[in-house]
């Protein structure tokens, strides 16, 4: 019988049990903490969740059919918002990725970008969309800028590490040839960067779908509209009938788009 001779364990210094033990009780205090300084009466909580279980749960599994054809095209709205904000964030991410690049300019305007592309995507995109509400009305538009601005600042991020991770020995190459800035970006850079740049903006896409579908709740269109509606006036059927659709589209469009994701990469 063949024997096994295992690798001896390293000896954990107790300096790093200590710390690992220190971490463990901070968690442990931020939890208890949190729960501790929420006012909430657990009882009553849990009391009324029972008794709204066996009213609202039956209902949305009972979709109201008749509204079909309006949570169809609000649906639709929903993906147009999604799509154009994403066109608009993919295009205007393409310069803030390069600038925040550190091998493609100094790095004083690259961290200096860094930090503006940090501050764009610190807002969510609901904070977003009740400004451009209050700026360009309730309508679709202040959630396609709604969704635009904060997908930049998430794309700019992600542009910008792939470009500071292509390979500079064919921009060296190509500068050690006699080509110019232009020619290096179009024939060295560019060609480098654009398989992961797509594959990002589709990506990104896919979140922006589930982003868009709650900006109407706060006027600025789609299917969030619908929702905010139904949940005021109790319509759980109606609720149902919006909760399939939003599940049946975030679906398709994700095995979609992961499949030409896979193809472009």
């Amino acid at each position: 019988m063949t024997s096994y001779n295992l690798p001896p364990k390293k000896d954990v210094s107790l300096w790093k049990r200590a710390k690992f033990i220190l971490i463990t009780l901070i968690v442990i205090a931020i939890y208890v903490w949190t729960f501790l300084g929420i006012d909430i009466n657990w009882g009553r909580a849990v009391e009324r969740v029972v008794q709204n279980f066996g009213i609202v749960i039956p209902k949305l599994f009972s979709p109201d059919w008749s509204v079909t054809g309006e949570v169809a095209m609000k649906i639709l709205e929903t993906i147009f918002i999604a799509f154009a904000g994403t066109l608009m964030a993919s295009i205007l991410a393409i310069p803030l990725g390069f600038l925040a690049a550190k091998n493609m300019t100094n790095r004083g305007i690259a961290q200096v970008m860094k930090w503006i592309l940090s501050a764009n995507r610190s807002f969510p995109e609901l904070i977003l969309a009740i400004l451009f509400v209050v700026a360009v009305g309730p309508n679709a538009f202040a959630g396609v800028l709604a969704i635009a601005i904060h997908s930049t600042g998430m794309l700019g991020k992600l542009y910008s590490e792939v470009v500071e991770s292509i390979d500079m020995q064919v921009v060296e190459a190509m500068e050690a040839n006699g080509a110019n800035k232009i020619q290096v970006l179009f024939y060295g850079v560019i060609p480098q960067v654009i398989p992961e740049f797509l594959s990002y903006a589709i990506y990104r896409f896919e979140i922006d779908i589930r982003a868009s579908s709650v900006l109407g709740i706060v006027g600025a269109g789609g299917i969030g509209t619908m929702i905010i509606f139904a949940s005021i006036n109790r319509n759980w059927n109606e609720m149902g009938l919006i909760l399939l659709a939003i599940i049946i589209v975030v679906t398709i469009i994700d095995n979609v788009s992961s499949r030409i994701r896979r193809k472009i990469v």
